[in-house]
């Protein structure tokens, strides 16, 4: 178990954890027994983390997700709950990529990619750096664009509509959304397909 220790919590794939059975005779086995056993957690073909049980720590979401399918990074209501920004608890971990849109379902949990434009995409990200590992996410600005530009059928046509969505749909604390950044609302407008919208965030903000 030493061995698998040694990840921690990165999620690791199937070739650097046949490097560790090369004395077995079925490498694929003994990675198929430990998963079997626990000590192993599968997050898709090929991509395994360590548990916690042999770990002895919590595992992240977000660095799974960014390990999952990337480019990508955590954001819309997962970054939102990560900063403590809205009370509602997130059961699906939403990330933006510029690849294609994916869905991906592990015993860890749900975990959705959103496809955003590729001159979009690096507006406002940030790198959180823990003891041994570091992950991308949102800033709370671009999370709540993010949000409200990639909401299916999300119409904001007026400050009041903005106000009212932020207030009382998704609960935002208001007092964090007035210490805001206007800078990355203003680049998210430039090159985002609902300008409208926030540049709507943007009047809210300065009101």
């Amino acid at each position: 178990m030493k061995a698998l220790k040694q990840f921690g919590i990165v999620p690791i794939n199937v070739g650097v954890l046949e490097t560790l059975f090369t004395s077995y005779k079925h490498p694929q086995k003994k990675i198929t027994n430990l998963e079997q056993k626990g000590s192993l957690i599968r997050l898709k073909k090929g991509l395994y983390v360590v548990s916690s049980t042999v770990s002895e720590r919590l595992l992240s979401v977000e660095l799974i997700a960014n390990h999952l399918y990337g480019p990508s990074y955590v954001s819309m209501q997962t970054a939102l709950r990560h900063y403590g920004l809205i009370p509602e608890t997130v059961h699906t971990t939403t990330s933006l990529t510029f690849k294609a849109s994916k869905l991906y379902e592990n015993s860890i949990g749900r975990f959705e990619y959103i496809h955003c434009a590729s001159n979009y995409y690096p507006i406002g990200i940030r790198q959180v750096v823990e003891d041994d590992y570091a992950y991308l996410i949102a800033s709370p600005e671009k999370a709540l664009c993010d949000l409200i530009v990639y909401t299916p059928r999300l119409r904001l046509r007026f400050v009041k509509n903005v106000e009212t969505y932020l207030e009382e749909d998704i609960r935002l604390d208001m007092d964090e959304f007035y210490k805001m950044d206007e800078a990355i609302f203003e680049q998210c407008a430039y090159v985002s397909k609902k300008k409208t919208e926030i540049n709507n965030l943007i009047k809210l903000l300065k009101q």
